[in-house]
C-alpha cells in the first residue's frame, strides 16, 4: 500500500488531477495535491465572504465608500 500510495501522491502532485478513491465502487475520499486544495480553500472561503456581503447589503448594514474612508482618516488622525 506504502509504494502505491507514494505513486498516487506523485501522480497527482504531477498532474495537479485529483484521483477519487473507492471502496466497493463508491467514492470515499477525493486526493488532491497541495495547491488544488489550497485553491479550493481560497475559492470557499471567498464565496462564504461574498455571500456575508450580500446579507449585510440586503439588511442594510452598507455605507458610501467615501464615509468609509472620512472615518477611517478620522481615526488614523488621532492615534
Amino acid at each position: 500500500m506504502k509504494t502505491q500510495a507514494a505513486e498516487l501522491l506523485r501522480t497527482v502532485s504531477e498532474t495537479r488531477r485529483p484521483v477519487v478513491i473507492t471502496e466497493d465502487g463508491e467514492p470515499m475520499g477525493v486526493l488532491l495535491d497541495v495547491a488544488s486544495y489550497q485553491s479550493l480553500k481560497d475559492t470557499s472561503l471567498m464565496l462564504k465572504l461574498i455571500g456575508l456581503s450580500e446579507d449585510e447589503e440586503r439588511a442594510g448594514k452598507t455605507m458610501p465608500q467615501d464615509e468609509v474612508f472620512a472615518e477611517a482618516r478620522q481615526r488614523l488622525a488621532s492615534r
